[in-house]
């Protein structure tokens, strides 16, 4: 069972994974064109890390504790189950968003600047990142208490990823508006969603935690993940700069990943 350090410092993590669409903004406030081999490079290190950690850590760790529950065989199809549930989750959320509007589909401050009625299409993205990012706040808070070595690095990769997201709702409403303090905070509390979905899991989820709930959670949270970086990261890391880029930083992603588990071994 998880102590009550650990379950605050999931909530802090948390809150910086999601608040993060506030960088996002300030660079869109502030420049006129997306540095786009920067954004590329870290994109993929982003799906780098998401991808390492959930095979190579979250989906053992989930394996381990259900085979103690329910034995190999048996264990083994409750994380296939959960794995794939988890990517069938985050899908049905995709396709219930309208694609101009999707904070999955890729938009530069250049192509944000461009589109009619900026303030609706802002407001739209920003209600649309809140139910995207909720999924992921539960994911960033159950691996926290699971462990906090793997955690550090996904909120690292989360906050990573919600930067685009934030430039996706600031631009259109500043260029709509004019007044850069309301662009700033609408993109700002679209990243509230994460926090609030940690904050409905540790309601909901915390009381029943059990080897089994861990292990199934971790499941589902690694299916999240992986469908994020092949849906998400690594399409966005290929449109805004070159290929081999985006590669490097999958690599980059992988190895840092790698070397901060090895540390903790």
């Amino acid at each position: 069972m998880p102590t009550d350090s650990n379950i605050l410092f999931a909530f802090s993590l948390t809150a910086i994974a999601g608040l993060s669409t506030g960088i996002g903004s300030g660079i869109a406030l502030l420049s006129k064109k997306t540095n786009k081999n920067f954004l590329s490079l870290s994109l993929g290190f982003s799906a780098g890390i998401m991808l390492y950690v959930s095979f190579m850590e979250m989906m053992p760790t989930a394996l381990s504790g259900l085979s103690n529950v329910f034995g190999e065989k048996l264990g083994t199809l409750y994380l296939i189950l959960a794995f794939f549930g988890g990517i069938i989750l985050i899908n049905i959320i995709d396709f219930a968003i309208p694609e101009q509007v999707n904070p999955h589909e890729a938009h530069g401050v250049e192509e944000m600047q461009s589109e009619a009625n900026l303030k609706r299409t802002g407001i739209m993205v920003a209600l649309s990142i809140g139910i995207h990012n909720f999924p992921e706040g539960v994911a960033t808070f159950t691996s926290a208490l699971e462990s906090l070595d793997i955690a550090i690095p996904i909120t690292v990769a989360i906050a990573i990823h919600n930067i685009p997201e934030g430039i996706a709702v600031a631009v259109p409403i500043y260029h709509a508006t004019g007044n850069r303090k309301k662009a700033f905070w609408y993109s700002f509390l679209s990243g509230v969603s994460e926090p609030v979905g940690a904050l409905l899991a540790f309601i909901f989820l915390f009381r029943f935690w059990t080897p089994t709930l861990n292990g199934i959670i971790l499941a589902i949270v690694a299916g999240i993940m992986v469908f994020i970086s092949l849906d998400e990261l690594l399409p966005t890391a290929e449109k805004y700069g070159k290929h081999h880029l985006s590669i490097a930083g999958v690599v980059m992603g992988m190895l840092v990943m790698a070397l901060s588990l090895f540390l903790f071994i």
